[in-house]
């Protein structure tokens, strides 16, 4: 046992480096392991709030594989969070409560200069103890990482219980060579979890992996921002009720400019000469942010721009509201070294939920979701031209407009719901 218990530190903490853009901050003590509702009482983890599987399509609860899930700090609402949040759910409803344990890391460490996030050393080592106690204890039937930098407990906990493991990957993360003891645990991995069909032809481009072992389970809706009310308007004079709003939601970050605010912001001129009282919402804030207001002022378009910042929950679904449309030409990369783009692209689905037109790129994860000429458009996400060009068909036509987000509206509630997700869980969990 000795032995074993080596080999999972070493592997562990040699792999566990870095935990990706996305992770939350330092979390409380957490107990060794335990349920995710005893977790929550720990760390303030919100579920999906949705009617229980019994409830909502009449089946019930099936008790089956004892399933650890190895898992990023919670404590933050980053996208992989969420996701955890959802599967984790998803888990106990289909297996019993008892049969789901989840194990979290924590103590990252933000970087000054790149805001990426680090596991410190004592961090690293908690957890890949943490995670070796659990598998050697409960003997899970399943272990599911999260994410891709959690691969390597997984497949260290397997050396010792024999258990098979699944990977969870949201992205860029794996659209790249990797480490040794990442590419490793990947290749091992009994299944591999992917959001998207773009994701999984990286994934078997880059590393050589068949298809048989992935599956695909993409994001899903955040049904609770739905029902939550809308603020008041006030906040932003230059949103009169004579103005017509088109908006995006994106981080502003100097290391995410493929998100292409500054593509919409050189299209916006055109837009504007036929369509004078035009506005352009921008939500969210980051370092690009300065960048982009200069851009605006250079461009003659600044009278026309709106930077929100950061807002809460309210303030997002009065500006869903308002909008008329949504726009986001993400650009994707995957041929440097540095790969960048939407590894889902989860604001597309809140918007269309919200019944709004989507502008989006015709390559990368979210061309998926968008549906040329029925829910949105597709445009060429570095030609500010192209964008331009959708955005003034969509204002030309406000009728036509309403009928498309009506018709992503359907297809979110239909594809994207978290009854949706958790038949798809259910599927895999069956293979």
């Amino acid at each position: 046992m000795s032995y074993h218990c080596t080999l999972l530190t070493l592997f562990a903490l040699t792999a566990l480096h870095r935990t990706g853009p996305m992770l939350g901050t330092k979390i409380s003590a957490a107990p060794l392991m335990g349920t995710a509702s005893e977790i929550s009482r720990e760390i303030p983890v919100q579920t999906p709030d949705v009617p229980k599987a019994s409830e909502k399509t009449g089946s019930v609860a099936i008790p089956g594989r004892r399933t650890l899930v190895l898992t990023p700090s919670l404590q933050s609402s980053g996208g992989i969070q969420r996701y955890t949040r959802t599967l984790t759910c998803a888990l106990e409803e289909i297996l019993g409560s008892p049969y789901v344990r989840m194990i979290a890391a924590g103590d990252p460490q933000v970087s000054r200069r790149t805001g990426r996030i680090k596991l410190s050393a004592p961090a690293r080592l908690g957890f890949a103890w943490r995670a070796f106690c659990g598998a050697v204890r409960w003997r899970p039937d399943l272990i599911i990482c999260t994410h891709l930098s959690l691969g390597p407990a997984g497949w260290a906990a397997k050396l010792v219980t024999k258990s098979p493991y699944w990977i969870v990957l949201h992205g860029i993360e794996a659209w790249h060579e990797l480490p040794y003891w990442k590419r490793t645990a990947l290749k091992h991995a009994d299944r591999v979890i992917v959001t998207s069909a773009f994701s999984r032809e990286q994934v078997m481009r880059q590393h050589k992996i068949g298809s048989e072992p992935i599956s695909s389970l993409p994001c899903t809706l955040d049904e609770k921002l739905l029902s939550v009310a809308p603020a008041r308007n006030d906040r932003y004079p230059q949103l009169s009720n004579e103005q017509r709003v088109i908006l995006t939601v994106a981080r502003m970050d100097a290391s995410e400019q493929y998100k292409g605010h500054d593509v919409v912001l050189r299209a916006l001129s055109s837009v504007i000469g036929e369509v004078a009282n035009l506005i352009y919402v921008i939500v969210g804030d980051g370092d690009d942010r300065p960048r982009l207001e200069s851009l605006a002022q250079e461009l003659g378009v600044a009278n026309h721009v709106v930077f929100t910042g950061e807002i809460n929950d309210s303030e997002l679904v009065a500006l869903y509201q308002r909008s008329e449309l949504f726009v986001l030409p993400a650009r994707t990369v995957v041929s440097s070294p540095n790969p960048k783009g939407e590894g889902f692209g989860i604001v597309f689905l809140e918007a269309m939920a919200f019944g709004k037109p989507v502008v989006g790129p015709r390559y990368g994860a979210p061309a998926e979701i968008i549906r040329d000429g029925q829910n949105g458009f597709l445009v060429d996400p570095e030609d500010p031209a192209s964008v331009a060009e959708a955005l003034s068909r969509l204002l030309a036509d406000p009728d036509g407009a309403v009928a498309m987000g009506k018709a992503g509206r359907n297809y979110v509630r239909a594809e994207y719901s978290y009854g949706a997700f958790r038949e798809k869980l259910r599927e895999a969990l069956a293979i």
